[in-house]
């Protein structure tokens, strides 16, 4: 039974665990239909209140300049032990929360972030994800033969999920038979960035249930793969090394769940997303399907900024910060609504609300900016595309059968169900 007591990965993304639903948000992320579309919130957010303080102490920024100040400014930390909240929230506990586990570098500053980032980078490079990608065609291509056959799937299920973890486990050598179970593991976890207020004694101990699962499923693929290694990045991450420096048995478990979470997760909610967006907008599926070789990174661009799968991120100021007329004292914490940054007019101009897969700027923050930009960009673009072109080539119009439906997850928002009919050329 794991020990719910130890604050969890959830616990170190986000000051959640002391914040109640009246303070933490200017919205509020439980409300099904702001899941379904936040942007009208996000919207008069960024007109009235675009940088704006909570009762708590955050600054909530929604304009594309702000955020990318704040994201790209060195003197902030992703650390929550530097975050005053989260400082008071320890006071209140009785034992040592960070006793035992290994944060992610995602949760870690320099020099450690640094060393782990430049580690796993020397085995996430990218000759390995462009060997993936003939392999990720003929995935494409084999989930979309089933579809027509049948005449229609429930594309959230049948298609967005199954390319991006039948590439992560494909790229860190997870036997192909396990494929269902890391899906599980991985719906499960991603529920671990939303604030605390959102999460019922139900889903936490499923998440409690399915990180201890996969820790254990992890120690033995690694004892495997450290005997005898193979052409895959697990075994890359072993053998990784930089100025003599390894990764420790702690941190390749946690990069190994950020992988999991991180590189699939958030492809799953831009393949989802985008097939809705086509849906809503033939005009630019109609444009895809003119050119899909030519058109589908574009494609990839826009639907990451006009719905992205990642709808906040936050740092903690290490120096006094001003944004307009309010400031951000050390130890406090800025969120970044990235869903109001991308529609942003003072960046997109007026057409910022506008669904358009041939614009020119899409100088978009979904995967974050500076030091911590995304490590898995490369990978999560590739299957997007792969998955759009794909699509696009062998698919003359689909339809939805009914509405689509939205997961209870907020940081990491997606679709729950998509049912389509489609019809090949």
């Amino acid at each position: 039974m794991a020990d719910t007591r130890r604050v969890t990965e959830r616990d170190a993304a986000a000051p959640a665990a002391w914040m109640n639903e009246t303070n933490a948000f200017p919205f509020d992320p439980r409300d099904p239909a702001f899941r379904a579309n936040p942007y009208p919130t996000y919207d008069a957010l960024r007109e009235s209140s675009p940088v704006l303080q909570t009762q708590l102490g955050l600054l909530v920024l929604s304009r594309q300049r702000d955020c990318v100040e704040l994201l790209h400014h060195t003197q902030t930390s992703t650390d929550q032990r530097n975050s005053t909240l989260f400082q008071a929230y320890l006071k209140t506990l009785d034992f040592d929360p960070f006793e035992g586990r290994e944060p992610s570098f995602l949760f870690l500053d320099p020099p450690d972030h640094t060393r782990l980032r430049g580690l796993v980078s020397n085995a996430f490079t990218p000759r390995r994800v462009r060997d993936l990608l003939p392999r990720v065609y003929e995935i494409v291509d084999e989930l979309l033969d089933a579809a027509l056959a049948k005449g229609g799937m429930e594309a959230v299920e049948e298609f967005a999920y199954l390319v991006p973890v039948k590439v992560i486990c494909l790229l860190l050598g997870v036997p192909e038979a396990d494929n269902d179970q890391f899906k599980a593991w991985s719906r499960q976890l991603a529920r671990g960035l939303d604030p605390d207020f959102m999460l019922d004694d139900e889903t936490r101990h499923s998440m409690e249930e399915a990180g201890e699962a996969l820790r254990s499923y992890f120690e033995d693929l690694i004892a495997e793969r450290t005997r005898h290694p193979g052409d895959d990045m697990l075994s890359a991450l072993i053998e990784a090394e930089q100025e003599g420096e390894k990764l420790s048995h702690g941190e390749l478990l946690s990069t190994l769940g950020l992988l999991l979470i991180a590189g699939h997760e958030t492809t799953v909610n831009l393949i989802g997303n985008g097939l809705l967006q086509f849906s809503r907008h033939p005009d630019q599926y109609a444009k895809l399907r003119s050119d899909p070789a030519a058109f589908k990174k574009g494609a990839v661009e826009e639907v990451l900024r006009f719905d992205p799968p990642v709808q906040i991120t936050g740092r903690i100021a290490m120096t006094e910060l001003t944004f307009d007329d309010h400031t951000l004292e050390p130890g406090a914490q800025g969120l970044c609504v990235i869903g109001g940054a991308n529609r942003d007019p003072e960046e997109f101009g007026d057409t910022a609300g506008a669904f358009d897969i041939t614009r020119s700027n899409n100088n978009h923050v979904s995967f974050g900016a500076g030091i911590h930009f995304c490590i898995g960009a490369p990978l999560a673009r590739m299957e997007a595309q792969a998955a759009f072109e794909g699509f696009a080539a062998r698919v003359e119009d689909f339809e939805l059968t009914e509405e689509p439906t939205y997961r209870e997850a907020f940081v990491l928002r997606g679709l729950g169900k998509l049912p389509i009919i489609v019809r090949s050329n």
